[in-house]
């Protein structure tokens, strides 16, 4: 359907075609949240998590390109981009369940490849069904509601452990063997809620059909796997030039916040805590405060969801988006003259700004400049963004932390921080064309109330 003639859909509409990103997040979040302190508590050193976590971008550069273009070209009874939800939550939802039973490493590792295959498989088609359904002029409220939905999953997923074990007296402590039952049960429910989520999208939520369904048949059914390379690189070349201008900027900025992801937990734990052996009291002990400070990490990213909007109006996409990539860059570096666990919010604070506003603002300013017939295929394209930076990480910083960092878990962090600040500079360079003009963005308490 061309954009002339599409209605703007009500805040209710929008959160049902959203929700299943809370699911994904939930299931995201737990993984971040727990996974360097299993591989440790497995045996992992620290300079061997990076090439650990290499399951997570290379999944993501190999399956979202793939599935972009696929669900480009998908229409049936659950419409074009639907079923990968499906399909995703389902996979995800048994890795889930899988992976805390982990009794060694590689089984660990494995089960992780598994679930950031099909995180990938559904969260590559939501980020297309904002540009699917909703016009131009609510973009940048869809981003932002996925970013509101993303920061209330990850809150909640991140302190579930602590939850489970003060609240309901689960044990934090793993007996025989190295997994804690409350981050067991945690994960547990993670599959529960990754499932219910995706159905619930999958049932409130209609597709546009194709303009020429028939066409879009015969075109699938002629294509073959040369094709559909060609077609992609094709795509490539023929890229918008803010969307390559925004290449550099979330090269750092995810470098910078998958820096922070790996090691935060473990540092937290050895840094703060002053822990010497995993699985330790004093070891779980930080990963919880780790988890704590996640949470709060992920409920400033949903305050700063609702604030963002104004920020764009008063300036424009650009400098409200460096401002609070700033933030968290300079949060990010301040941890390293801290000297207690309870401090560590303040830092966390500017680091929720920054990941609230790298979630939303970056799509909103590509997604008017992309062809309507290939959404897909170049929000698949764009993400390798994410996770090429990723790769780059899991391939070689665990030889910087052995070499330059000594192994030292909140130097990492420091680097990722170093990492964000740049990003924050790299995306004043950006030239947005095409774009729609900041007085356009209906985002505020009113626009709320509208939609």
């Amino acid at each position: 359907m061309n954009q002339s003639d599409r209605k703007k859909l009500s805040f209710f509409q929008i959160f049902n075609m959203s929700v299943g990103f809370f699911g994904i997040q939930f299931g995201w979040a737990l993984q971040m949240t727990n996974m360097s302190a299993i591989f440790e508590e497995l045996g992992a050193n620290a300079d061997e998590i990076p090439i650990l976590w290499l399951a997570a971008p290379l999944t993501g550069a190999i399956v979202q390109p793939i599935v972009g273009q696929m669900s480009d070209r998908t229409w049936g009874k659950l419409g074009r981009r639907r079923p990968y939800f499906l399909v995703g939550a389902i996979l995800s939802s048994i890795s889930l369940l899988i992976m805390p039973n982990a009794p060694v490493l590689w089984i660990a590792t494995g089960s992780l490849w598994i679930l950031d295959t099909a995180n990938n498989i559904s969260m590559q088609p939501f980020r297309a069904l904002v540009t699917d359904l909703l016009p131009k002029s609510q973009y940048t409220f869809g981003f932002v509601v996925q970013s509101l939905l993303t920061g209330l999953g990850a809150a909640i997923a991140a302190i579930l452990p602590w939850i489970l074990n003060h609240w309901f007296r689960v044990s934090n402590v793993g007996i025989d063997r190295a997994i804690p039952p409350s981050v067991e049960l945690s994960f547990y429910i993670g599959a529960a809620v990754f499932m219910g989520t995706i159905l619930w999208t999958v049932v409130t939520t209609e597709e546009y059909p194709p303009e020429d369904p028939e066409a879009l048949a015969e075109q699938v059914e002629a294509s073959s796997l040369r094709d559909n390379l060609k077609d992609m690189v094709d795509a490539i070349q023929k890229m918008p030039s803010t969307m390559r201008q925004l290449a550099g900027v979330q090269f750092f900025s995810w470098f910078g916040i998958y820096c922070f992801f790996l090691y935060f937990p473990p540092a937290v734990a050895h840094n703060f805590f002053g822990a010497t052996e995993e699985g330790s009291p004093l070891y779980t002990a930080g990963i919880e405060w780790a988890g704590v400070c996640i949470a709060v990490f992920n409920a400033v990213c949903i305050v700063a969801s609702f604030l963002i909007p104004y920020l764009v109006k008063l300036t424009d996409r650009k400098i409200a988006h460096a401002i609070c990539m700033a933030f968290g860059g300079v949060g990010a570096i301040s941890l390293l003259w801290l000297d207690r666990p309870a401090l560590i919010l303040i830092s966390i604070v500017g680091l929720g700004i920054a990941w609230a506003s790298l979630m939303s603002l970056p799509y909103a300013m590509v997604s008017p400049v992309l062809p309507e017939d290939r959404i897909g295929i170049y929000m698949g394209i764009y993400n390798t963004f994410i996770v090429l930076p990723e790769i780059v990480a899991s391939l070689g910083f665990g030889w910087v932390m052995s070499h330059f960092l000594h192994n030292d878990r909140l130097l990492a962090v420091i680097v990722g921080g170093v990492s964000i600040l740049i990003g924050a500079i790299l995306v004043l360079q950006v030239r947005e064309t095409g774009d729609l003009p900041s007085s356009d963005l209906k985002i505020s308490a009113t626009a709320l109330s509208e939609n």
